[in-house]
């Protein structure tokens, strides 16, 4: 994938104001403070696209860019803040939830945890929440620039045991050095590719 031009659209507040254009959508979710809008800065290669914040929790909306004029990323709020109220909790739930399971624009949710830890609870649950309603998702460890080029690929399944999926459904990943962009933009081609849903389709219709 060669990502040629990329633009904040707009932010949404409320489960009701979600797009609803027909663009296919990448999603990316994950814990506060875990790196989304410094990933989406990575891949996109424009470094103030996505605000950064040294605050965990501040990211309360759901933000879409539009990326070659063609489909969107959309930056989910922040789960797993210890200093959250609960109404707060509440309401990113309230849209968190709509927005994955009611959405035929999503074709992929990218999970992000900080490969620097083991995954959280709250990581877990949000795993198994996308793994029993099938929707399709990648895992993204970023911050993969504290570990030497050797200590990559071992953290790399190391989490994958945490979280109990294969190795090659995680990603290494860092926004400073550019690590792993090459390959997340490569799977997303092919989940954005029509024609392996096609594939399906039609395999299932012989069967």
């Amino acid at each position: 994938m060669d990502i040629r031009s990329a633009k904040f659209v707009t932010s949404v507040a409320e489960s009701k104001h979600i797009l609803k254009d027909g663009k296919k959508e990448i999603a990316f979710v994950g814990r506060s403070n875990v790196g989304k809008s410094s990933l989406i800065n990575m891949l996109t290669k424009k470094n103030k696209l996505a605000k950064t914040s040294s605050t965990p929790g501040r990211t309360r909306l759901i933000n879409y860019f539009l990326i070659n004029d063609d489909f969107y990323f959309v930056d989910l709020p922040g789960y797993g803040y210890a200093k959250a109220s609960k109404s707060m909790v509440e309401g990113w739930q309230s849209m968190i939830e709509p927005y994955l399971l009611e959405n035929p624009q999503l074709y992929l949710v990218c999970m992000l945890v900080d490969s620097r830890y083991e995954p959280t609870e709250q990581d877990k649950q949000m795993l198994k929440f996308l793994t029993y309603y099938q929707i399709p998702f990648i895992i993204i460890a970023t911050k993969c620039d504290k570990f030497g080029k050797s200590q990559i690929k071992p953290q790399m399944q190391k989490i994958a045991n945490y979280l109990g999926v294969g190795v090659t459904n995680v990603f290494a990943s860092s926004g400073e050095k550019l690590i792993g962009r090459n390959e997340i933009l490569a799977k997303f081609d092919q989940f954005l590719d029509d024609s392996n849903y096609a594939d399906d389709e039609e395999v299932e219709a012989e069967e």
